[in-house]
């Protein structure tokens, strides 16, 4: 008998690999805060689309709003639960799912940032995995409607990175893996830490820059000052990681040190650098990080747990981050209304 699977937070990631996973049969409930994109669910299904490869789908998984979950206590617990919520609601989404939890159960962080810490202490260290979605690029575009904007990562890419917070491979992370793995290439990885820190460099460098500017994905590629701004973000995050004593991935398919280096100027990391944001394989021209697509639609954003937050990792081992701390004051000024999203607040930006 499968295992009962809970994703609590139905939007873009959530939404979508949690529709690959009952698509393939297996039993899913989502949760989610949104009245209408759950009543959408549960009307006429959830329906998932791409920009290139595969076809349109719908499926009619169960979901709940937050008010309804309560009903849950009269049916058997769930035996694993995803968190794909914003970083700021992680503490209270642990929480909520941690009393409809079997006994054996455990939970992912397929999220931003590096929030495995927070839900540890709700549920517990030792019921705690933590799943990257490496380039996933996708969207909830409207109520019951999510849509991959990037490419299929497939051989190419790997995209979902599973790994246990103390580094071991186990038969729960393998299953995690193969419950994925129905949306896209997966892997159980040994490097939990390194992956979660690779990828916050990867986001660090383009959601904020997104959020503030307006522009999607491959417009910043196009633009010489964005992606030079947005190297010396990743340096600041790279070595800050490396500090902390993570052993970094790959970022943007180059080893770190090379965008580290292109961010501090060095000639020959830098033509790498810009050779492969230059030719890099995209899909949609409209793409935004996630952060760019919160911005737009008026939601908060995550800027204190990615930028921020290497901000406050380096004041720890003594590295400055002066980009990413400007960053985060721009982001934070547009979130509030108090400046528009303009390409000028990068390219007019004038740092020592």
């Amino acid at each position: 008998m499968g295992k009962k699977i809970a994703i609590v937070g139905a939007g873009a990631v959530g939404g979508y690999t949690g529709a690959h996973m009952t698509r393939a049969g297996e039993d899913v409930t989502f949760i989610d805060p949104w009245p209408e994109h759950i009543e959408e669910i549960n009307r006429n299904g959830l329906r998932i689309t791409h920009h290139q490869g595969e076809e349109p789908f719908t499926v009619r998984p169960r979901a709940l709003h937050l008010t309804e979950v309560q009903h849950v206590s009269k049916e058997s617990p769930f035996d694993i639960a995803f968190i794909c919520m914003k970083s700021y609601d992680t503490g209270w989404a642990a929480r909520l799912i941690r009393q409809y939890l079997a006994p054996g159960a455990y939970v992912v962080s397929l999220q931003n940032c590096m929030n495995e810490a927070t839900i540890a202490e709700v549920v517990g260290w030792g019921k705690v995995l933590g799943c990257i979605a490496s380039n996933i690029s996708v969207g909830l575009n409207a109520p019951g409607l999510i849509h991959r904007g990037g490419l299929k990562g497939g051989a190419a890419h790997t995209v979902y990175r599973i790994g246990e917070v103390h580094g071991g491979t186990t038969e729960r992370a393998k299953e995690v893996c193969s419950l994925v793995s129905h949306a896209d290439s997966a892997k159980v990885t040994d490097n939990l830490w390194g992956e979660r820190w690779s990828k916050l460099v990867t986001n660090a460098m383009g959601n904020g820059v997104s959020a503030c500017t307006g522009l999607s994905g491959a417009q910043m590629a196009q633009n010489e000052t964005v992606r030079r701004f947005q190297a010396r973000l990743a340096a600041e995050a790279i070595r800050i990681g490396q500090a902390l004593g993570y052993q970094l991935e790959e970022i943007n398919h180059l080893p770190p040190d090379v965008v580290a280096g292109a961010g501090e100027g060095d000639p020959e990391s830098l033509a790498r650098y810009e050779e492969r944001l230059r030719t890099q394989p995209r899909g949609s021209a409209t793409q935004r990080p996630s952060m760019g697509q919160d911005m737009m639609k008026g939601r908060r954003t995550e800027i204190e747990f990615l930028n921020g937050f290497v901000v406050r990792e380096g004041a720890k081992v003594g590295l400055a981050a002066r980009a990413n701390e400007r960053l985060v004051d721009i982001v934070t000024k547009v979130e509030r209304g108090e400046l528009q999203p303009d390409p000028r607040h990068i390219t007019e930006l004038r740092l020592n």
